[in-house]
């Protein structure tokens, strides 16, 4: 029996959300009819443009090393979107293209944080949060949200979690798994605690232009000098561009943790893939139509798969402000039966689910919360629609 893995390789858990769609596509290639909600990417393809840059890319044999921090016009057209879309100034020298957002964030977690900081993540958190600080032998602390509030954290709460081991605040809007974004006036709160603190934030904006009703993205680095300072901002293709496999993202913060995040990378990933970066470039300088397109039927599929959600007795579920997911609170379906099985948290449902009406949901206690299921409505409206009416069914028969 090998014995050598290290112990803070021994602490991390697999990604529960990459297992449950893994466990979904495996029974379905076994014959079961599977109602996928586990997936947290856009169902659409990549635009053609964005292709067929890379297709040209190729042909023209850019498929060598680039410079490890990204190439510099895909550097440069970084900060143009930054300008325009967040008001926010950055030169190439303080921005690092890495293979995804999942990357940037760890990179900027590994420079920033070591053995015995501590790092605030609200709940419901990413699944990935957590796992990382844990790498880099820092503490997580997290910080309890809840249905009434948004599923967003307060300036108080912020304020009474800091403690003189604080190293690094993590935010994540709009968010996952809640889809809920903050606005203007709650980051305003957040930037007074953490001037008045000195302390750092991590901010993961990759599903900033997923976003509904109106709304704008808000990045927190925008509101103050002293607080860009503070700020490392993160974001990326995957989402926006439907690009998840491409693996591009990029961050965005001071000179010195931005040298500091290509120097982890000179030694770990090198460059992103040259090709990828061509398409990136694409991306953010080409037409956007197709994200308005693709946004505008997210807003649709979330509209009906609220209303569905909030029609079967036992569940709640707010309408989320952005990303893809819906966070339905499903506590009241615990001490339930189905069949012989008592439902006692959302690992028994999200498994009884999967079992009796061929669902795939990620249950909530992965997020930080264990009253929450998540579901990705990143799937077509036939496959929601289905799904919708095995979950009540399947609620209907419990007892």
């Amino acid at each position: 029996m090998f014995t050598s893995l290290s112990k803070k390789v021994r602490s991390i858990s697999p990604s529960p959300t990459l297992g449950i769609t893994a466990k979904a596509k495996k029974m379905q290639a076994e014959g079961i009819d599977i109602i996928g909600f586990g997936a947290g990417e856009p169902d659409f393809d990549t635009p053609e443009n964005i292709k067929a840059a890379a297709k040209k890319a190729i042909d023209s044999g850019f498929t060598k090393y680039t410079p490890t921090s990204g190439i510099p016009e895909l550097k440069k057209a970084i900060c143009e979107k930054l300008k325009m879309d967040n008001f926010l100034d950055y030169v190439p020298e303080e921005i690092l293209v890495s293979c995804g957002a999942k990357h940037s964030l760890f990179n900027a977690v590994l420079a920033l944080c070591e053995e015995g900081d501590e790092v605030i993540l609200p709940a419901p958190y990413w699944v990935s949060y957590p796992e990382m600080v844990k790498l880099v032998g820092a503490k997580a602390v997290v910080v309890k949200t809840t249905q009434k509030t948004g599923f967003k954290i307060t300036a108080e709460q912020l304020r009474k979690a800091i403690t003189p081991k604080t190293k690094l605040f993590i935010l994540n809007s709009p968010s996952n798994p809640t889809g809920m974004a903050y606005t203007e006036e709650e980051l305003h709160s957040l930037v007074e605690v953490l001037v008045g603190k000195n302390i750092c934030c991590l901010s993961d904006e990759i599903y900033e232009k997923i976003i509904y009703d109106g709304r704008w993205h808000v990045s927190i680095a925008s509101l103050s000098q002293e607080m860009k300072e503070l700020t490392i901002v993160v974001n990326g293709v995957s989402k926006s561009y439907s690009m998840t496999g491409w693996r591009i993202g990029y961050a965005a913060g001071p000179k010195e943790a931005i040298q500091a995040m290509s120097n982890i990378q000179d030694h770990s990933t090198s460059n992103p893939t040259s090709i990828s970066q061509k398409a990136a470039l694409e991306a953010l300088r080409g037409p956007q139509e197709k994200v308005g397109e693709m946004v505008k039927a997210f807003a649709e599929r979330r509209d009906y798969i609220v209303r569905k959600l909030n029609s079967i007795k036992g569940i709640e579920c707010l309408a989320p402000e952005g990303a893809f997911y819906v966070f339905p609170g499903v506590s009241r379906l615990f001490g339930k039966r189905c069949g012989n099985n008592t439902i006692k948290d959302s690992f028994s449902l999200t498994e009884l689910l999967l079992e009796h009406a061929r669902v795939a949901v990620v249950p909530g206690a992965v997020f930080g919360s264990d009253e929450n299921l998540r579901l990705s409505y990143a799937t077509s409206m036939e496959d929601i629609g289905e799904g919708m009416d095995r979950i009540e069914e399947f609620v209907e028969k419990l007892r």
